[in-house]
């Protein structure tokens, strides 16, 4: 593989999305700096490229310096940082919102830029989440009206914190109380996500665009669920919580976790702004569809969940991958 001279600068590389934006990089040859608050627990990254091509650097979106030394001599730009919940010092707007605009004013004209959203986001939005990333967005396209602004629905994969999080309390719970019961999800391979970004890094998605992935099937909080459980081949009962009593849930979880300094294993972890989240579909929009603002519309096809999810819910059953029952 020759080495691109080209580099590209990835904040939050280290991420769950991160990681496979950084793997389709470097087997494109660019070479990767990826911008992290810890490049100690990042050295996992190094594997994915050849000796020297994945670099990691200290940055932290509250400290405009940092992020500046980051984008130094880069030749293209993507942020990926954003989080589910707030923690410390770590909160909504200094990192979706504050952070995507000092990254967004910090790259220089011409130069690709890519910025990780969420379907959802909304400046206007009740939930805290989608409100910061949708103030992230707005700043980013105010700073760089050519940007690629992508909104992913909930992702999966090796790792992730979807599937991995129903098949682990399915495995410790004999009951499975979910909020959100019937909220629409369109659930999207991180690795056509980071695929997608590379193509923009490329440049071969048009930019000043906000485009919307999803994967091939839409399907229902419960019905996912219920996949869970039939991969895991395990039997349990859902049952769907009124959100009055799914509030009240979320805030002991916020005691919980605030009591324990964070040691709420993330299973259990649920926050009243995730109850605002889900009150409304996670879906490609009708818009985004007409005017090829999605995989299909960059010429990519999404790959189901059934191709991906099972290689890694196995660990999951009873006795692991022994466990397999075959039909006839």
């Amino acid at each position: 593989m020759r080495q691109s001279p080209k580099l590209v600068t990835v904040f939050g590389g280290s991420g769950f999305l991160g990681r496979h934006v950084v793997r389709a990089l470097a087997k494109r040859g660019y070479r990767v700096r990826v911008a992290v608050r810890r490049p100690d627990l990042g050295f996992f990254l190094q594997p994915l490229g050849v000796v020297g091509q994945i670099q990691l650097v200290q940055a932290n979106l509250r400290y405009p310096d940092t992020v500046r030394r980051a984008l130094d001599r880069a030749d293209a730009v993507v942020n990926c940082v954003g989080i589910l919940s707030e923690s410390g010092r770590q909160s909504f707007g200094p990192v979706q919102a504050e952070g995507a605009r000092v990254i967004a004013e910090g790259t220089p004209a011409g130069l690709p830029l890519v910025q990780v959203s969420a379907i959802g986001a909304d400046p206007n939005s009740a939930s805290a989440y989608a409100r910061t990333k949708g103030q992230g967005d707005a700043a980013v396209l105010a700073a760089r009206p050519d940007a690629v602004i992508v909104r992913p629905s909930v992702l999966f994969g090796q790792g992730d914190s979807f599937f991995n999080r129903f098949a682990a309390l399915a495995r410790a719970l004999p009951i499975l109380p979910i909020a959100g019961a019937e909220t629409r999800f369109q659930p999207v391979w991180a690795g056509d996500v980071g695929e997608a970004i590379a193509l923009a890094v490329d440049g071969r998605v048009l930019g000043g665009r906000i485009y919307e992935f999803g994967g091939p099937e839409i399907r229902t909080l419960r019905e996912l669920v219920e996949y869970v459980l039939q991969v895991t081949e395990r039997k349990r009962m859902i049952i769907a919580m009124p959100e009055g009593l799914a509030r009240i849930q979320a805030r002991v979880m916020e005691i919980v976790d605030a009591l324990s300094f964070g040691l709420l294993p993330d299973e259990l972890k649920l926050t009243r702004d995730q109850l605002v989240l889900l009150r409304q579909d996670n879906v490609v929009s009708e818009g985004a569809r007409a005017e090829a603002r999605t995989l299909e519309g960059i010429g990519m096809t999404p790959r189901a969940m059934e191709a991906i999810v099972p290689a890694y819910l196995t660990r999951f059953r009873k006795t692991g991958q022994f466990d397999l029952k075959r039909a006839a």
